[in-house]
């Protein structure tokens, strides 16, 4: 059985009552709690949680899944004070060892001390901003993707972590023009390609049998 802990990062905030990402994580749940094969736990960080108990979690877990939207161009604060608060509980506890220098030579090596090596990582967004942002030329965000963009960052700091990618899927114009039935149909076809077609499956699961 495949082990997928499941991150609803959709914070409630302002004028924002989370209901996207809390609709897209229903399905992400339903769609791997429906299946034999797999195991789901979740967390939603709005929630009251024990640091210690998540870090069981990510150490659990085969894959982890991300849900975030995006504010002001980062993550929202509650999904970053989870990380802060888990990560440093995981230290030495099986997130990470270290940054992964040695004294003997501080200049190489950084980012190589993470213990999640063997684990996989998702993550999904939701945009104002719609797709074409971040495609056309003059457009807002210079032609630079989502992953190569805002969520660099967050993407480096799984893999100091030792996780690997699993590619994600970005929802865009969510505030204005949102089609849920349409992002609904293409997520579930995106966790069907990554998580039921053969090949992908092996590719991403073998490492961890």
């Amino acid at each position: 059985m495949k082990k997928i802990f499941i991150i609803n990062g959709g914070q409630k905030f302002g004028h924002s009552g989370g209901r996207f990402n809390e609709t897209i994580t229903d399905a992400t749940v339903d769609f791997f709690s429906s299946l034999q094969e797999f195991e789901v736990k979740t967390t939603n960080i709005n929630d009251d949680y024990d640091p210690k108990e998540e870090v069981e979690k990510y150490v659990w877990a085969d894959v982890v899944i991300y849900h975030t939207p995006i504010w002001w161009f980062q993550v929202p604060h509650g999904l970053k004070k989870y990380i802060d608060v888990v990560f440093t509980e995981g230290h030495k506890k099986g997130i990470y060892v270290s940054d992964g220098r040695k004294a003997d030579n501080p200049t190489r090596n950084y980012g190589t001390g993470g213990m999640l090596h063997g684990r996989k990582y998702m993550v999904t967004s939701s945009w104002n901003a719609p797709k074409e942002a971040f495609t056309l030329p003059g457009e807002f965000f210079m032609e630079t993707s989502v992953d190569d963009g805002v969520l660099f960052g967050f993407h480096r700091m799984n893999a100091f972590t030792g996780m690997e990618q699993i590619a994600g899927i970005h929802f865009h114009d969510v505030e204005k023009n949102a089609d849920i039935r349409t992002a609904l149909k293409l997520y579930q076809e995106h966790l069907t390609q990554n998580f039921l077609n053969t090949a992908v499956y092996e590719h991403l699961f073998n490492s961890n049998s």
